[in-house]
């Protein structure tokens, strides 16, 4: 067999940590300049080497990063007779059977078509730029026949979507009932332990010992206190989220949803005397066309529970070009009865806002009560847009649609649209005549809000 010569780097202190950690698994990195991705790519490439017919998978954001960070680096280190580079599925077959597969994940869904495949070893870099979802998945692929133990290695910065997930497992290391705290690991490494970069580019610590103070916390000192492009900073658990109770029948009860074949949406708050809002349900579900969207809303409200307005987005009464109809209106026919609500994302953050802000007591207006996971989980994991700071990023998409429910109350909620009263529209002949039989001006009223206005 022909001797071929394969480049081995010598890692640093916090990288040899790095290579010699066994927790299932590890994250390794929480600041800029800590030599992570050269630590993913040397650890695999050995484990390539040591271990014959194990199956490796490196994960980046973007196909840019992954060939700058990982593909070109192992192509030079890596002689092609020793671990030949096939570019259509970017993957690296060495000699002895192993494989270091590259991949991207533009959004959450790239990671469902490696659903059902196997690997020994996964390298998730970058991880907060992903959600949990995208990590649970990738979790179910760590599997396999053979004997060897399964990994998977995370690099990390204290920023990005994920960033709550990746602390609450590593850093805060508070784990869910599931969760077995031996499997997990953290290995900080900033960029003082890399003394290589350090003595080759001093300018580096420079530009970041000159950042506004909190970057330089994070990308200079790793600090997880805060991540700034998260939106809803001030969500506190402990505050914000309480467990179930009878809501008592005087309270005042609403529902807001928002609307997709990607997801209904849809939520159940109550607004005590005190103004206080409690979000005590939810309903989360994909696929669903508008009669059964309507139907399923209906049948999770108990029928004591005396909805007063239903509030969704505007967008529902954009008319069809084909039908002439709205989506509200095939709401309405199937049942449900919509009031309109503001779409004025920053208004509806803002509202968002204010009804989590805490009082002299740190008391908040709003509470969540427990069983809504879905508002708890992406509430928090919001991004700041980056063009528009004052409004939320609307990737991934995924954990947008609750939110946005929530949105759609709150901003009516706190900033009441003007007056239906001041304004007057077209009515249905059935609609005409509820309004002329209504018993009681309260009756009337809900007409003419479900409306937008008084009758023509």
């Amino acid at each position: 067999m022909e001797e071929v010569i394969v480049r081995l780097g010598i890692p640093q202190p916090k990288q040899k940590q790095f290579f010699m950690a066994h927790r299932k698994f590890v994250a390794f990195g929480g600041a800029r300049g800590g030599g992570k991705s050269w630590a993913v790519r040397e650890k695999a490439k050995r484990l390539a080497i040591k271990w014959a017919g194990i199956k490796i998978l490196i994960i980046r954001k973007t196909y840019n990063d992954l060939r700058e960070n990982h593909i070109l680096p192992l192509q030079a280190d890596l002689p092609p007779t020793f671990a030949e580079y096939k570019e259509k599925d970017k993957s690296f077959i060495f000699r002895n059977g192993s494989r270091i597969k590259c991949c991207y994940f533009d959004n959450d869904n790239d990671a469902l078509q490696y659903q059902g495949q196997e690997y020994d070893v996964i390298f998730l870099e970058e991880a907060t730029q992903f959600t949990e979802s995208v990590f649970n998945v990738m979790k179910a692929c760590l599997r396999g026949a053979n004997a060897f133990p399964k990994r998977m290695y995370l690099t990390c910065n204290p920023d990005g979507v994920g960033f709550l997930w990746v602390k609450r497992l590593f850093v805060s290391c508070e784990y869910e009932a599931n969760e077995n705290p031996d499997d997990y690991m953290f290995i900080q490494s900033l960029v003082d332990d890399n003394k290589v970069l350090m003595e080759s580019n001093p300018e580096y610590v420079k530009q970041l010992d000159s950042l506004p103070d909190d970057l330089r916390k994070r990308w200079r000192y790793g600090s997880w206190d805060v991540s700034e492009s998260q939106y809803f900073g001030e969500f506190r658990r402990d505050i914000h989220v309480c467990e179930p109770f009878s809501i008592p029948a005087e309270w005042r009860r609403y529902r807001a949803f928002d609307y997709g074949l990607d997801m209904l949406a849809c939520y159940w708050v109550a607004v005590d005397a005190l103004h206080n809002a409690y979000v005590y349900k939810e309903f989360c579900e994909s696929d669903l066309p508008i009669s059964t969207a309507a139907q399923k809303i209906l049948d999770f409200t108990n029928d004591d529970e005396n909805i007063y307005l239903t509030l969704a987005p505007p967008d529902l009464w954009n008319r069809s070009q084909e039908t002439g109809k709205s989506k509200a209106y095939l709401f309405e026919e199937a049942g449900l009865k919509l009031v309109q609500s503001s779409n004025d994302r920053e208004a509806g953050w803002l509202a968002i806002k204010e009804l989590l802000k805490t009082d002299v007591n740190g008391q908040s207006r709003l509470h969540i009560f427990s069983n809504c996971k879905k508002l708890i989980k992406y509430l928090p994991e919001l991004q700041r847009d980056e063009k528009r700071p004052t409004d939320c990023a609307t990737e991934p998409h995924e954990i947008t649609h609750s939110p946005d429910a929530l949105r759609y109350f709150a901003v009516y909620w706190t900033r009441p649209a003007p007056s239906p009263k001041e304004k007057r529209v077209r009515y249905r002949a059935d609609e005409l005549e509820d309004y002329r039989r209504a018993t009681s001006q309260e009756e009337r009223d809900r007409i003419i809000e479900r409306k937008g206005g008084l009758p023509l």
